[in-house]
């Protein structure tokens, strides 16, 4: 799987920005650390966007910057063949066709190394008025099944379903997770304590005040 193919399987715009949120609101609950966490989301990232961010403790990560405009999503798989630490800067073709509404988070500081290069291996774009993913013409290193590590990155992202939030969630946190309370979390339903307590019984909805502003997500609560 490289980029091209995420392109064809996303959810378009807004239902990749739910499911974000979801994932997001989720781990906040399974885990109150912040920094060891994948899956974050920042309603208030910049004025005008929010953004929707994974990162595995390994280097691997993705930054998706909703706004207006569309959506921008950047990936990077340290490991990957297209890594811009092996070939003198982004592969060819990864960024050159980036629109302009989209330009400044190519250059974006959070984006790019100490240098100003660009850490990214894999990138798509949807602007508003669009009615699909786009990708860059890319010419991809021959007998390679995954050179811009896209298929493990957006592995969660292309197939949008509980039962996958919830097999990623037990090999990483190592603990059962309750399928429904992860099903009320992905359809957006008012986040309710029995929720909570189902995937985290130390913690309550008022421990989650932030989170829940950040994801901009419901609560039963207020």
């Amino acid at each position: 799987m490289t980029a091209h193919d995420v392109a064809r399987l996303l959810p378009d715009i807004p239902m990749l920005r739910d499911l974000c949120r979801s994932m997001a609101v989720l781990e906040a609950i399974l885990n109150p650390e912040w920094s060891s966490r994948y899956h974050s989301f920042d309603a208030d990232w910049s004025p005008g966007e929010e953004m929707a961010s994974m990162r595995n403790g390994s280097g691997d990560e993705y930054s998706i910057v909703f706004s207006g405009s569309g959506a921008y999503i950047r990936g990077f798989d340290h490991e990957a063949v297209m890594s811009p630490y092996g070939n003198d800067g982004p592969w060819p073709g990864v960024l050159d066709s980036v629109p302009e509404v989209f330009r400044h988070c190519v250059a974006e500081s959070a984006f790019c190394d100490e240098d100003g290069m660009p850490v990214v291996t894999a990138c798509l774009w949807r602007e508003a008025g669009d009615d699909r993913w786009q990708v860059g013409e890319i010419d991809y290193p021959d007998g390679v099944s995954d050179p811009d590590g896209a298929t493990h990155l957006f592995a969660r992202l292309v197939d949008p379903s509980p039962e996958t939030f919830r097999r990623f969630a037990e090999d990483y946190y190592e603990v059962p997770v309750a399928l429904e309370a992860v099903r009320q979390v992905y359809v957006l339903r008012p986040l309710t304590q029995a929720v909570v307590t189902a995937l985290n019984a130390d913690l309550t909805i008022k421990d989650l005040a932030d989170d829940l502003a950040a994801a901009r997500y419901p609560s039963a609560a207020g």
